[in-house]
């Protein structure tokens, strides 16, 4: 390959340069304007609900299952069910903000959440519950890549960082608040009004979004691909339900691995026609994101934050409530922390990085991860609480350091007309590595667990031997991470223009 071939020209950069909104924009002062910060603050609010509302359910799953008669395994359907419909949606919404006026993907998703949340608020039955939550999700899943782009649109290069901090700490303080509020209402009130003091919030962000939400580019008739839609469902769904039942002893083998198997080449079939499909800009996800080594990086390191965190989330309340027999309100308040100071240093890492850009913040981050997992690797029956708090607390301040910055060089190594792609990636990767990282841990606990029981040690000493190996080998897959981050750059977009339509094949 020349070097010609390598380098944009300058007719392309040029094309590549983000056209202006057809709402006021910001100038290139350190100030945003006054109707782009009311705009940020109710995208900003909306994608707060819906997230702090998909991990209150957790803790309202017994009360559940007592009120309407069901099993545990089936119970578990509220929550696998929402990040089913998340890995299917996800990917669409790429398509969507293409398709429709940023106001009118706005409505779609909240006016989605509020009808969830109602549904869900007075079902009767667990089918019609579960309903609620799906279309919950459906919401939900459309929201944050809105928020995203919307920042890449309405957000100059140099302010970005401090923005994209503020999202980070709407992604990681709503899902350690959601557990704790959801507590409190189950203290006094029905599993019940989990949803109902969720509605009117939702309702009230939606009647002023209708009002503020600027429509910021022309919709464009962009055709949806039929297959597209299945392929991704049985793609990433398959994926994500299979990995959701690695470790569960109920599922046989075969089951298993059908499942994986089906959605592994179904996401291959995905991929091949996306490939296809972007010849002629009609990809309902379009892989040409790949092409700007930035994003790539970012996303690859990204994918291995996602699966720490999501894993991590899963082993730390087994331990403090099997292993250290800590009652899960006392579990909650340990674990709250940790959430409110990853959030709360979001703006602030932020600001750094429109300052010193992304690998003098990622790196340091991901060697502060890492001491929290040589913290992590001592677990045993004889751990005290406040050493796992600490532990937590380190691998909070060391993500936070990471994920404004991994979420910033992504999204800015893009030309605009990749944006709402490259957002609906991010999110679908969020969800397969979170969904990962999940059964890695806890095939790792299970197996060695149950192989440290088979051999006599009592069933907390046995857990404690699970999570302690199980946090030994992640702790040496974010070796990866600390590798990826000393490649990372603050880069400019720099990708070839689209290229003209052509005939799919």
């Amino acid at each position: 390959m020349t070097s010609a071939s390598t380098n944009a020209t300058s007719e392309e950069l040029s094309a590549l340069a983000p056209t202006p909104p057809v709402a006021p924009g910001p100038t290139a002062t350190d100030r945003l304007p006054a109707t782009t910060k009311t705009v940020l603050a109710v995208l900003m609010t909306g994608a707060f609900v819906v997230i702090l509302n998909e991990t209150a359910m957790n803790v309202a799953l017994s009360r559940i299952m007592r009120d309407l008669a069901v099993t545990e395994r089936t119970a578990q359907w509220l929550t696998t069910g929402f990040m089913l419909t998340m890995a299917v949606v996800i990917p669409i919404s790429g398509w969507l903000i293409q398709r429709l006026s940023t106001r009118g993907v706005f409505t779609l998703a909240m006016s989605l959440f509020a009808t969830g949340t109602a549904l869900a608020a007075v079902s009767p039955t667990f089918p019609l519950l579960l309903l609620g939550r799906v279309v919950q999700a459906s919401g939900t899943a459309v929201m944050m890549p809105l928020l995203m782009t919307t920042v890449m649109e309405l957000v100059p290069l140099h302010l970005r960082g401090r923005v994209m901090g503020t999202i980070s700490l709407v992604i990681a303080t709503a899902p350690a608040v959601g557990p704790t509020l959801s507590g409190v209402v189950l203290q006094f009130l029905s599993w019940r009004f989990v949803f109902a003091v969720v509605l009117p919030i939702a309702v009230t962000i939606l009647v002023i979004g209708r009002r503020v939400v600027p429509n910021l580019d022309e919709p464009r008739k962009v055709r949806l691909d039929v297959l597209s839609i299945p392929l991704a469902a049985l793609g990433f769904g398959g994926l994500v339900y299979g990995l959701s039942l690695v470790g569960n002893p109920m599922v046989p083998d075969w089951e298993l691995s059908a499942v994986l198997a089906a959605g592994a080449l179904s996401l291959g079939a995905f991929l091949l026609r996306q490939l296809i499909l972007q010849r002629n800009d009609r990809a309902l996800l379009d892989l040409r994101t790949f092409r700007a080594p930035a994003f790539t990086v970012a996303i690859a390191v990204m994918a291995v934050v996602m699966m720490v965190l999501f894993g991590s989330i899963i082993a730390t309340p087994l331990v403090l409530q099997q292993v250290l027999h800590l009652e899960p309100l006392t579990v909650g308040l340990l674990l709250l922390p940790g959430g409110l100071m990853m959030g709360l240093l979001g703006p602030v890492v932020g600001r750094l990085y429109d300052r010193v850009g992304p690998r003098l913040l990622v790196v340091p981050g991901a060697i502060v991860v890492g001491g929290a997992f040589a913290i992590y690797a001592t677990i045993s029956t004889a751990t005290q609480w406040w050493q796992l708090l600490a532990a937590n607390l380190l691998l909070s301040l060391g993500l936070a350091f990471m994920m404004t910055p991994l979420f910033t060089t992504a999204m800015g190594a893009l030309p605009h007309h990749l944006y709402s792609y490259g957002s609906a990636m991010i999110g679908t990767v969020q969800q397969v590595a979170g969904a990962a990282g999940t059964a890695l841990f806890v095939t790792i606990m299970s197996t060695v667990g149950g192989r440290a029981a088979a051999s006599g040690e009592l069933a907390e000493a046995a857990l404690a031997t699970g999570a302690r190996t199980a946090f030994l080998v992640v702790g040496l897959v974010w070796l990866l991470a600390v590798v990826g981050g000393l490649f990372l750059s603050r880069a400019q977009p720099v990708l070839p223009a689209a290229p003209e339509p052509q005939p799919v094949g």
